[in-house]
């Protein structure tokens, strides 16, 4: 070969081998911002149909650990797609600025920080290739924000769903504020349970048996003011022995036997059933306090677990209260913010104890009354505060709600009428809908936008829209640290108020913030609309983002604010099944920064994992994910490289007419638009992972293994300009044009890279998809090249024995006679002079039989030094006598 070597049509690119993602990707970056390609890309699709992902805000408080960078990487996919799909798809980034999240890192100066991490941030997510209006995010802490968020207040209020009452809500005694249902984590949790008797003192039974109640909240007992059972349930008065001392009881007849299991009670007798209709009315002294306790029937009463009787606090439950409003009970609740007893609760030396706290001591005192008929612990999930991660309580506290029950119904309707991805994303937001509470939109924190109502002299609050709207304009001009820098009286002249009226310290809840982002920014920004086309976030928005959007804009718009909604998993730890969050990252031992992962392995890995996963499940993660994943990257990569290297002599002006592609040639184009078509459709349903595995298969088996295998021999030996090597050339870069484009959402830099060697000084994130060209679509191609394949296996099967054997070498040195049956002669008859290129044989002979079979035996033709390819011919030439007649014609041209 060394005298013939020069002569060989080898492959060139510059393109490198080595991705060194880590060094280029930034470089890139650089040129794609210096050149302004968003606008470029904005300004070429100005005229095309809109399409529109709404960016959900993360908090400013951290850097990008990988759980957003799959948001953020999903959401590229969508928006770069849909924009080589034919669509103008602006993409404008926000960040929530408000709330706990920012607070409870830093008490003083929240805006600094919160602007700090958003620079942060915004460098790294566009470090992942993230494409958008970086240079105008929308910002919660924007005075035009701010300014929105109070004139969709004024409207709530002009609709009459907001209004002001104490009842219970959840709070969070670690951040001494109250929370909405989406605050709210659930962790496992030990309580203790305790079965309680209180004494009836009127009806029948009165000074001879008592009723006995289950709590796993033995601090809410001070503020119990009554008993519910179930009107239809079955009830036992009960003789039984506890701790050897017979006792009259009245619970639920079905559970009176795990009663006593679980108190090692002895069942005596059951002296009477009854009805709980018929202890309607009755009265029971409190165990421990100078008080009776009323006996009402409720329907939320249960026979899952306790007694069927349940204790009632109105104070300190939301089913209790609507019992206790309907029964007209007093609303005692004996907490102050940080959890504590106050005087109220009727125990004096309980007053500043912390109710979990004093559990035990609640416990010992009904020890003492000769209350208590029970107690364990009880293993139960139980809300926590998602920031300060406390347990919380329900607290009656004087709040301000808007009035979902006015709106429910529309919000179920418009969840019925939006697309949900997956399908069961609507039953999951349904049920919240469904069963959700009016909601708590106010907060006592001292970062967020302020609450915009003032107070009378008498306390009332004033809810006047004309008023609110005043407030807004003020806060457009001097954004909402006016409302605490300025006095009573400056507000009152401001928005033309008594003298006398007062202003709180409260603030919005921020799911207000950015449950509003559809009215302050996509109402506002003209290069927007409403409604979006997708919201995509985290599982955990239904009970967020997606529920805090679809209530406001329901109750501003009568509509939800998206047409679709796309529902990804939590990132979670292989080894450790821990999800990976800036919340739970404190006792997380592994890097989660996706800085960590990019500065290792580059953006396109993580882009390329993104892709690899169906994330609409729990997405895996770990470092030997990663190493995977950059095998698979590699076969792209060089798949790629070959393809430009193949083609550094092509001149695609000058295409060949596609009479002159042969069999393999018309294959690789028919799978390719498979390909294509098989694409076009994942992107088009978000389905990125099929994207992903398609271009791998199609890129490791019919291009690596087959195609480029099989035309490598033509490439090489043919004469430079032969009718073969040109089509193959044309068929390659066919596949690179299109297998380029089609990678460009998913690998944004690599895809990047090698357009440029294939179309120097353009860029793919500017030009469309491909499309399936009809010209080359032929499933019966496909079908024969499958039957082919299989032949060929059957025929490698066979060189493996005498390879083993050492009688011959490569597969070139094999004379093949292969037996076929008539069905696959008529299938091999018009191919016969492609046959030895698509098996990769010298020398192969077909013969008809009825039986197939395949006889190996060593060539007798001497091999060509050139192709290395055994033939006839080879030593029949005077002047070249080591060539087949095919490589001395290569060498006549070059003469």
């Amino acid at each position: 070969m060394s005298g013939y070597k020069n002569t060989i049509n080898l492959p060139k690119t510059d393109f490198p081998m080595k991705a060194g993602l880590a060094q280029r990707e930034p470089e890139m970056l650089a040129r794609w911002e210096g050149e302004g390609l968003y606008e470029k890309i904005q300004e070429r699709r100005k005229d095309a149909p809109l399409y529109l992902l709404h960016d959900g805000p993360p908090f400013a408080n951290g850097d990008v650990h990988m759980g957003t960078a799959l948001n953020k990487i999903l959401k590229d996919f969508v928006v770069k797609s849909r924009t080589m799909a034919g669509f103008r798809a602006p993409f404008v980034p926000g960040w929530d600025c408000h709330g706990l999240p920012i607070e409870f890192r830093v008490v003083k100066s929240s805006e600094e920080y919160a602007r700090k991490f958003i620079d942060i941030q915004r460098r790294q997510f566009r470090r992942l290739g993230v494409l958008g209006d970086w240079e105008h995010p929308y910002l919660t802490l924007d005075p035009s924000y701010e300014a929105g968020m109070i004139r969709s207040f004024a409207r709530f209020v002009e609709k009459g769903l907001v209004y002001r009452k104490k009842k219970p809500v959840l709070w969070s005694t670690g951040a001494q504020t109250a929370l909405a249902e989406a605050e709210v984590e659930y962790q496992d949790k030990t309580s203790p349970a305790v079965y309680v008797m209180f004494p009836l003192v009127s009806g029948e039974f009165a000074g001879a048996a008592s009723v006995v109640i289950w709590t796993t909240t033995p601090w809410t007992l001070p503020a119990n003011l009554a008993i519910a059972v179930n009107a239809g349930h079955q009830y036992a008065v009960a003789r039984v022995r506890l701790e050897g001392v017979e006792k009259t009881i009245i619970l639920a007849e079905s559970l009176l036997d795990s009663f006593c299991a679980a108190t090692g009670a002895e069942k005596v007798s059951v002296e009477k059933t009854l009805p709980g209709s018929a202890l309607e009315g009755l009265e029971a002294s409190h165990p421990f306090l100078p008080r009776h306790a009323t006996i009402y029937t409720a329907a939320f009463v249960t026979l899952d677990t306790g007694t069927g009787c349940v204790h009632i606090a109105p104070g300190h439950g939301e089913d209790d209260y609507h019992l206790g409003m309907e029964r007209g009970l007093t609303l005692l609740s004996p907490v102050d913010d940080y959890g504590r007893y106050t005087e109220e609760c009727g125990l004096p030396d309980f007053v500043g104890k912390n109710v979990f706290e004093a559990n035990a001591g609640i416990i010992e005192i009904l020890k003492q009354k000769g209350a208590l008929a029970g107690q364990g612990d009880h293993q139960h999930s139980y809300p926590h505060c998602w920031r300060s991660k406390t347990p919380v309580i329900f607290r009656a506290v004087e709040q301000f709600f808007i009035r979902i029950e006015n709106i429910r119904a529309k919000a179920l309707e418009e969840v019925d009428s939006t697309t949900w991805l997956p399908h069961w994303g609507r039953n999951r937001i349904r049920g919240t809908v469904e069963s959700r509470p009016d909601w708590c939109i106010s907060r006592q924190r001292t970062w967020g936008v302020p609450l915009p109502v003032f107070y009378d002299a008498k306390g009332e609050p004033v809810l006047d829209p004309a008023v609110i709207c005043k407030v807004a304009d003020i806060f457009a001009e001097k954004g909402t640290n006016s409302w605490f820098e300025m006095d009573d009286a400056a507000w009152c002249e401001l928005v033309g108020l008594p003298a006398g009226t007062t202003r709180r310290n409260d603030t919005l809840d921020v799911w207000m913030d950015s449950g509003l982002s559809h009215e302050t920014v996509l109402r506002q920004r003209p290069e927007l609309g409403f409604p979006a086309d997708l919201y995509l976030e985290a599982t955990d928005q239904h009970r967020g983002w997606f529920q805090s959007s679809l209530m406001t804009s329901v109750a501003l718009n009568g509509c939800a604010p998206y047409r679709a909604v796309l529902t990804h998993g939590f990132v979670m730890d292989v080894d450790t099944r821990k999800k990976i969050s800036k919340s739970a990252a404190g006792g997380y031992q592994k890097p989660t920064d996706a800085d960590h992962y990019v500065n290792k392995y580059g953006a396109d890995l993580l882009r390329l994992w993104v892709s690899s996963v169906n994330f609409t499940d729990d997405v895996p993660f770990s470092e030997e994910i990663f190493t995977r994943l950059s095998d698979s990257y590699r076969r792209v990569r060089n798949t790629l490289r070959i393809l430009l290297a193949n083609l550094h002599d092509y001149d695609v002006a000058k295409p060949p007419a596609p009479e002159a592609l042969t069999f393999v040639d018309r294959w690789i184009l028919a799978r390719l638009q498979e390909v294509v078509a098989t694409c076009l459709d994942a992107y088009e349903k978000l389905e990125f992972h099929r994207v992903y595995h398609t271009i791998n298969q199609f890129c490791a088996v019919d291009l690596s293994s087959l195609y480029v295998d099989i035309t490598k021999d033509r490439l090489y030996c043919d004469t430079a300009a032969s009718p073969r090597r040109r089509a193959t050339q044309f068929a390659m870069h066919s596949v690179l044009d299109a297998l380029t484009r089609l990678l460009a959402p998913i690998i944004a830099f690599t895809a990047e890279e090698a357009w440029g060697y294939s179309q120097p000084g353009t860029s793919v994130h500017l030009q469309d998809f491909p499309k399936p060209d009809a010209r080359w679509t032929n499933p019966d191609t496909v079908g024969t090249m499958d039957q082919l394949l299989q032949i060929r296996s059957r025929i490698s099967q066979s060189v493996e024995k005498p390879q083993k054997a050492g009688d011959i070498g490569s597969a070139l040195e094999a004379r093949v006679k292969l037996s076929v049956t008539a069905a696959e002669a008529t299938l091999l008859e018009p191919l016969k002079v492609e046959l030895e290129e698509v098996f990769i044989l010298s020398d192969l002979e077909v013969v008809s039989t009825e039986t197939a079979a395949v006889e190996i035996s060593k060539t007798p033709h001497a091999r060509c030094e050139r192709c290395w390819r055994h033939r006839p011919e080879v030593g029949s030439s005077a002047a070249h006598p080591t060539l087949c007649a095919r490589c001395e014609e290569a060498l006549a041209v070059l003469a």
